[in-house]
């Protein structure tokens, strides 16, 4: 086994009701010495390919449409020509930061992606937005979620939960089916895993995240940087 997995934090500033926040993402590269997978590349596409090196990157997967899942893609994948690939019900979300470009691949469930002695196979897991998805990689132990399930739980957009129902459909039905050692790879926060996480599971369902009584008050840094973006699920909505 020559596959490893590395982390990169980026960090931003966004302003919201003119205060400025810190904001820190997680992308996460996948390979050996030779070749990677860039997951999630948010922004500062220098500090990520300082990262990679000389190594190849074969594609760049956005596990979301959001702007904090393909804000740096297209700097990441030119280097290389590599490809980039996303769920096709999150091309609105992608259009919204890349008004002229779109993605050369649309993932669909149980898809795979190869690269140097493992592979990460897509798991649909909608819910934060419609085209979410999930990377397991079995061969490390992993799976990469996006913001379908983070350290503290389910993940939101914007403070709020888009399809709850759909995220802990998710949840249970995909992500709580792995082994419980399997690490959890965010795009926000620590790592946890599998069977940190599956104990809290009844509770979410009967309601004690809705019931939970946040003070409003935003944390610096944000753990969720899509506050600010003023992206909407339905870009036709006003």
């Amino acid at each position: 086994m020559t596959a490893r997995i590395e982390r990169v934090v980026t960090e931003g500033v966004v302003d919201i009701d003119g205060t400025e926040h810190k904001v820190e993402n997680n992308t996460w590269i996948v390979g050996d010495d030779d070749e990677v997978i860039v997951i999630d590349p948010s922004r500062d596409s220098d500090k990520i390919m300082e990262q990679v090196g000389e190594r190849e990157v074969l594609a760049v997967i956005c596990t979301a449409g959001l702007p904090d899942h393909v804000g740096a893609a297209i700097e990441v994948a030119s280097r290389d020509e590599a490809v980039v690939a996303l769920h096709p019900k999150d091309k609105p979300l992608w259009r919204e930061t890349w008004t002229e470009t779109w993605p050369d691949i649309d993932m669909e469930d149980d898809g795979i992606f190869e690269v140097a002695d493992v592979q990460l196979d897509v798991m649909e897991t909608p819910g934060v937005t419609s085209g979410g998805v999930s990377l397991y990689c079995e061969g490390l132990g992993a799976v990469f979620t996006g913001k379908a399930l983070q350290a503290d739980g389910p993940g939101k957009l914007g403070g709020e939960y888009p399809a709850l129902a759909d995220q802990l459909t998710s949840i249970g039905g995909r992500l709580f089916t792995l082994p419980h050692g399997t690490r959890v790879l965010a795009v926000h926060g620590d790592e946890v895993t599998i069977g940190d996480l599956e104990p809290h599971f009844d509770d979410w369902v009967s309601g004690s995240l809705t019931r939970a009584d946040t003070d409003g008050d935003d944390e610096d840094p944000l753990p969720d940087g899509t506050k600010a973006s003023g992206i909407k699920l339905n870009p036709s909505d006003d």
